[in-house]
């Protein structure tokens, strides 16, 4: 008798946590993937959590953002496939990524083309950006905005880079895209393009002598581990797009459609001052690990040498896109 009654407590209260468990459940479940770790250091991973502090607090208990990092649910280009055909509903995805996908997006991952992050701010946030998720769209994608990587730099194991003939003749892990392919071909490099989830052991085992990526990247992924040098080429504005499925954005509430746009945003512009404020402290903590860290002599001495990557790309970018945003940088450099 004692067991049949220790049986029906027990079974009681397995069917209460059931029930209270389903009663909290959220109506609405977003996930939302990256491929770097997460860290509170990590640009990534800064702007998925407070897309979710933002979106959760606009509707407590109705919906919920689950996050998966680390290649969790796949490298960027299977997040980004994922998401056309809804079975992944968002992503925080590099440019390189969403440019193989919709090819407007090469523009922003032009060599050279930003001197600062305030221009690609106002590049990324006016018209020339709103035409670039207009044709995204197009793709199933809808865009909630560019954060901030930071700009992109060499690292390698070979020499530090002050000018372009340090490029020469090392082997830099890239993208799978060919903007970068050809930026390095241009600078005298040898390319190697390889997925994100192979990059720290071809270095560890020599296979690459480096690689280009973002300081904070190189910090919260442990590179300074497998690589001596880090020079601030500032070769590419790094913008990563939080985004999300057009197919799981278009069976949400329209209330909630708006506070997912809403809270893009207010993601976005917290985390671009995180980034920003964080850098100093990003250099300070890879010179404490023991990576060498330069500036380049000459950005005029590059520029030249990354022409042709302009002229090749025009077509696909479109003219009239490509001098728009030139035209905006030009204008914010006088």
């Amino acid at each position: 008798m004692t067991l049949n009654f220790s049986r029906r407590v027990f079974f009681a209260l397995v069917t209460t946590v059931a029930l209270t468990g389903a009663a909290h459940a959220a109506e609405i479940e977003l996930k939302l993937a990256w491929l770097t770790s997460d860290s509170e250091t990590d640009p990534y991973a800064i702007t998925a959590h407070s897309f979710k502090k933002e979106l959760e607090a606009a509707f407590p208990g109705r919906v919920e953002v689950q996050l998966f990092p680390n290649r969790q649910l796949g490298d960027d280009k299977e997040i980004l496939e994922g998401m056309q055909f809804g079975t992944i509903d968002m992503g925080v995805i590099t440019n390189a990524v969403v440019a193989n996908l919709e090819p407007s997006y090469q523009l922003v991952d032009l060599p050279f083309l930003f001197g600062s992050s305030e221009q690609a701010h106002t590049v990324l946030d006016g018209p020339v950006g709103k035409q670039l998720a207009a044709n995204l769209r197009d793709d199933g994608v809808i865009s909630l905005g560019a954060a901030e990587g930071g700009f992109r730099n060499m690292i390698n194991n070979v020499r530090p880079v002050r000018t372009p003939e340090d490029v020469e003749g090392v082997k830099y892990r890239t993208m799978q895209n060919p903007v970068f392919i050809e930026m390095f071909s241009s600078l005298g490099g040898s390319p190697v393009p390889m997925a994100w989830g192979e990059v720290y052991t071809a270095m560890q085992q020599g296979a690459v002598d480096g690689l280009e990526i973002p300081a904070s990247v190189v910090n919260s992924n442990n590179y300074a581990e497998v690589t001596k040098y880090l020079s601030f080429t500032r070769h590419t504005y790094s913008a990563i797009h939080l985004l999300i499925s057009e197919r799981s954005f278009d069976k949400l509430p329209e209330d909630v459609q708006q506070g997912v746009l809403e809270a893009g945003t207010a993601a976005i512009a917290q985390e671009r001052k995180a980034v920003a404020a964080a850098e100093a402290d990003v250099v300070a903590a890879l010179e404490s690990k023991g990576m060498e860290i330069n500036d380049i002599d000459d950005v005029g001495a590059f520029r030249s040498k990354v022409k042709p990557v302009y002229d090749q790309f025009r077509p696909a970018i479109g003219a009239e896109l490509l001098q728009q945003a030139l035209d905006s940088v030009s204008v914010q450099s006088d």
